[in-house]
This record gives C-alpha cells, structure tokens and sequence, in this order.
C-alpha cells in the first residue's frame, strides 16, 4: 500500500500439552515452545511494527516460586530483541545447573524463567496513543491467588469503552486508565474474581482455603466468565488471555471481524492471527488448521483439555475484507487466489481506460503486497488476448493488423517503481518534508517511449491519496508518459474503521475529500449541514446519516475527481484513477464479506455511531478519533 496505514495487531499462543520432559525427549530441546513461539511471531511481522510481548505461565509450581514471566520491547526489532533475552535465561541454565541443566526439565521449571507450559506473544501496531513498553501486550492483572492472575493481548478496538469505563466504575473500580485495552482486562478480571468466589463460596464449608485453592483451579468456568465479560463488548476482537492456573482463551467477536486461526493435535494447542504463521511454526496442512467461530471461545482448561464455547450469539458473520487485501500474509492459498482475483477483476475497466491499446501501455505495480493483485491484472489480460484470438481464428471475426503480431503479442510489463530512501522524522518543514516524499520512491528509465505509452500502475488501495500525491505521480511522470492510470484493487474507502485500522477521521480519506469537492462544484453544500444536523440530534442512532454525502455521484465521477485532486500542476500526463467496484470485491472474497469502510454499512451499533461521530468532529474541525 502506498499510504502506510496501521496494521492489526497479532496474536500468538501455544499451550503444551505433555510434560516439559517429553519435548526435551523428542526434540532434543528445552526451548521446543520458545522456538515455535518465535517463529509464530516473525511470520506475523506484518500485522506489527510498534512492539511486541511475550508471557508465560508454569502449571503447578510449589508457592514462594515465581510462576509468571514476561517481556515487552519497543526496539526496531522487538522480537528478536525479546527471544535473545529470552535465549539468555537457557544460557544461564547451563551456568548455573551444569551440563546437563538444559536436559532435566524439573530443574528448568524450578530454577529458569520462561519454562512453563502456556506461552502468549503479542505484536503491536497501536492505532493511537504512544508508542511505550507500557503500551505493549501482553497486559497482567496481577493477584496473589493464582487463579485470580490474569495475563492478555488482543487485537481489538472497542467503540463503547466510554461505556465500558462506566460500567467499571459502577461496579465500583476505580480503573487507572480509560484505555480499552485496560477496560477490557478489568472487565474479564472482575468476572474472573467472581467466579473464583462462586466456586469458594460452594466449597467454603467442605475444604480448608488451602485444599479449596486447588479445587478452584481445576473448576474454573473459563467460558461463563467470558459470557459475563463480553456481553456488553461492542467492536471487533480476537483477544488471547492465560490465567494463572494455566487455563487459557481465544475469543472472537460475534461478527467475526478479527481474524483467529488455532490447530490442535496431542502435544500442543496453537493459536495464531492467521494461518501461514501456524503452518511455518509446525509444518502442518492448511486444511488442518482450524477457524475460531464467530461469537466463541477456544478455551483451553489446566489439564490441557480444550473445546470451543459459545460465548455470544453470533451474528451475520463480516469477516473484515481488507485482511484478505491487505493485512494477511498472501502465503495464504485462499488470500493469494484472492488477491489476483482482485487483480483480474479490474481488466474491464482497464481496457475501457487505455481505449483497448494494449500495444501502447505498459503495465506495473506499486510495491510491494499489490503484486499478487498485479499478477491477476496480468492474467486476465492473457485472458483477453487468448478470447481475441479465438474470436479471429475461430469464429472468423475480421482482424486489423498482422496476424503473427496477434499471436506473438504479450503484455507490456516493467517493474517501474521501487522504494530508495525512508523518510526521517527530523525533516519538520513541510516544504522539505515534501520534497523529500518526492525522492522516497525512484523508478526505471528508458523503457517508456515519451508521448506515447500509458502506464497503468496498480495499488492495492488508496486511502488518503498523499503518496500518490505527493511522490507516485511525481515519480512516474519523469518518464514523460501519455497518460498514468492509477488502479486500486479495493474499493473506494469512504468511512472510517473503528475496529482495528487506523482510519477513523474522515477528513483523511481521498474519496471523501472528492465527495465534498464535487458539492461544493455543485453548489449541494446544505447537505453537509443537513448530514450534521442529524448526527448532532440522533447522535445514539442506527442509521449511517454520512451516506448522504456520496448520494449525489456515481463511483466514476468520485473517482475522476480523486485523480483531479492528486495531480498536481507540475504534472504533465493526463492521470486517470480507477477503483475496484464493490460488487467485484464480494465476488472476489466472497467469504469476507466486511466492507463498511467502503460502503458504511457496519456490522455492530457502535460502528454507526463512530462514523456519524467522525463527521461531526469534520465538520467542527476536531482532529480526535470518534472513538
């Protein structure tokens, strides 16, 4: 993408389900889940840039021994940062235990830090806030009950925390932040204390509070402290919690907005954000790796025993689309068909776009996750030319032109554009920092014949236009083109996300920048007053009121006016943009079908309320998120 926009977060958790002893015996190893656990975590880099975390839990550890570890990191490379320290406490093993340490995993549990059974990593791409170890997941809440120690990571936003906050405080907590990811702990916490009270108060009369510690631990209703927990949750969430007993949980959101992937066999339990990371760490077959239910919880017991629960009703499930755009690795064999579906898909409007003189474009991509859409693009025009052909050869249609031309001809392909530089934070001035923007991408010369050639350059999507503005044009212009077709294979994105992403002000996005140009061109800016209005008086309303803002223009006219706002004068070629249509994404993610950034329609209240809240905040001038 050439507007960098924050990631998802990434979940990561293993759960061994044998003695230490037997990975030791087989693997020949006692780092046989730190390694997984690692390897889950590189292959999910690309959910996380900001930090990264990593806990862990040893099941039934004798007292005055500690039973929980954790790391956090913000350095470049968090999770090498954090596994190297990790590898240290293996290393002092060996000092301090002998040779042999490394091979006694009783030793290992008594003596060495992250030894234990359950393992919970966390990568972080924070959508607002600072970037601190505190920040970082995992998250504990800590007690000196061990089955009232609660450690999570997730990746989630809520839209109601302000709610949530309140609900806190009636219950009489005095919370320290009104983060959601703090709320969101303290809420599972406080159930999870209830139910450790329910179980004492049913058991308080037969055992001693030491024997009830133990039978508390083996009893623990993982999935009803969910249940309580989460019914009043309104966002998209895929959060992973460990209890100090060693009992564990997955839960998903009841519209499956985040993703949740998990494999199970007889030694271990993983979870994972997505399916390649479960794949690279434990060489399994796709189809064996499982998806977490909408609205349920993995939930693993302090025995090892798992199942899946539902925790809330599900609902229409809206798996967000731009996972499979975007986000996911494309290692993923539905994602990658996916993605050059989305490439295919486009070749209509290309086609129209180029006057059908394929002789005369030459075609690329914006690096570096649209190649897989730009591999499609490519197909699917092999797949016109072969119709041509058959269309000649035949059905007899009349051809213009040489005939071994028709046969021999392929697709014009160059890879144009590559990044050079990164932009540095130091450069404050705006007119250095844009002509520094301008140098952040370079391109290949002498493969475009001036005047002549149309470059058409896909992009897996446009958000906010500033790079395209900014230094894409700017970039391909130099080599002195006809015309540049721009190519988005997502959709125009018109409203903000609330449940992940990082766009949630409107003011932001391109295609809503062209909607109210073209009001204003045509003199309909009463229906931003009007738009206001209803979101001030029916601010707990259901209803998208921003829709009203688009309802005037057709796809092509928003699309032909982003192109007018991101080409500069000192652009010489016509520019076009062209932008995925709704009905061809659902076509071609059928299974994922989240797409309220492109159409408004969110799958939960709380959504609605965000967007009309956004448009508010634009039309006030507050740059603040909406939720």
């Amino acid at each position: 993408m050439s507007d960098a926009i924050k990631h998802e977060c990434g979940i990561a958790m293993i759960r061994l389900r044998k003695s230490s002893q037997y990975y030791i015996d087989k693997y020949g190893t006692a780092s046989f889940a730190a390694n997984r656990l690692y390897v889950l975590m590189q292959k999910q880099l690309n959910r996380g840039q900001d930090g990264a975390g990593v806990a862990n839990i040893k099941i039934n550890t004798m007292p005055g021994t500690r039973y929980i570890s954790r790391y956090r990191s913000i350095e470049p490379s968090a999770v090498n940062d954090i596994f190297d320290k990790i590898n240290k406490k293996y290393k002092k093993a060996k000092k301090l235990g002998g040779h042999d340490a490394l091979t006694d995993a009783d030793w290992l549990k008594k003596n060495i830090a992250f030894t234990g059974e359950v393992w919970l990593g966390h990568l972080r791409y924070g959508t607002h806030g600072e970037n601190s170890i505190e920040t970082c997941h995992p998250f504990l809440k800590q007690n000196n009950w061990r089955s009232r120690n609660l450690v999570m990571a997730g990746n989630f936003n809520m839209t109601n925390n302000e709610e949530l906050f309140s609900k806190l405080v009636q219950l009489g907590q005095h919370p320290k932040e009104k983060t959601d990811t703090v709320t969101v702990m303290e809420k599972i916490g406080h159930f999870l204390d209830e139910e450790n009270q329910r179980i004492f108060d049913k058991y308080k009369h037969q055992y001693s509070n030491e024997q009830i510690t133990h039978v508390i631990e083996n009893e623990l209703d993982v999935a009803r402290i969910l249940r309580r927990s989460c019914r009043d949750f309104d966002g998209g969430y895929a959060m992973a919690g460990m209890i100090g007993n060693g009992s564990a949980f997955v839960v998903r959101d009841p519209s499956g907005i985040r993703p949740a992937f998990y494999y199970a066999d007889d030694e271990v339990i993983v979870v994972a954000s997505e399916k390649p990371a479960i794949k690279s760490a434990f060489n399994i077959d796709f189809n064996a790796i499982k998806e977490i239910k909408p609205g349920h919880a993995l939930v693993v017991n302090k025995d090892g025993s798992y199942s899946e629960s539902e925790i809330l009703p599900a609902r229409e499930k809206k798996s967000c689309s731009f996972e499979r755009i975007y986000f996911s690795r494309g290692t993923d064999p539905g994602i990658y068909q996916e993605r050059k579906n989305l490439g295919k898909a486009l070749i209509p409007q290309i086609l129209k776009a180029i006057d059908f003189d394929l002789k005369n474009t030459v075609f690329s991509y914006i690096p570096n996750t649209a190649e897989t859409a730009f591999l499609g693009m490519i197909e699917g025009l092999e797949d016109y030319l072969v119709a041509k052909r058959k269309e000649v050869f035949l059905e007899g249609k009349p051809h213009v032109g040489d005939l071994v031309d028709l046969l021999s001809f392929r697709p014009r392909v160059e890879k144009l554009v590559s990044k050079d530089v990164k932009l540095r934070t130091f450069i404050t001035s705006d007119d250095e920092r844009d002509s520094m923007v301008a140098s952040v991408y370079d391109t290949t010369y002498e493969v475009i014949r001036p005047g002549v050639d149309t470059l058409v350059v896909i992009d897996d999507s446009i958000v906010r236009g500033t790079t395209l503005e900014k230094s894409i044009l700017t970039t391909l212009d130099k080599l002195r083109p006809k015309k540049i077709v721009i190519v988005s294979s997502a959709p125009q994105i018109r409203y903000p996300d609330c449940y992940g992403i990082d766009m949630s002000r409107m003011k932001e996005f391109i295609a809503f920048r062209a909607a109210i140009a073209l009001l204003k061109e045509r003199k309909l800016e009463n229906i931003l007053d009007k738009v206001y209005d209803q979101c001030v008086q029916h601010p707990h309303d259901f209803e998208n009121f921003v829709k009203e803002v688009y309802s005037k223009f057709t796809d092509e006219e928003v699309s032909a006016k982003v192109a007018e706002i991101v080409t500069s004068p000192e652009i010489n070629a016509e520019v076009q943009v062209i932008f995925q249509t709704v009905d061809n994404l659902h076509k071609c993610i059928p299974n994922h079908t989240g797409d309220w950034y492109f159409t408004g329609d969110y799958p939960t209240s709380g959504g609605t309320r965000v967007v009309n809240k956004a448009f508010v905040n634009y039309m006030e001038g507050k740059t603040v998120r909406a939720y």
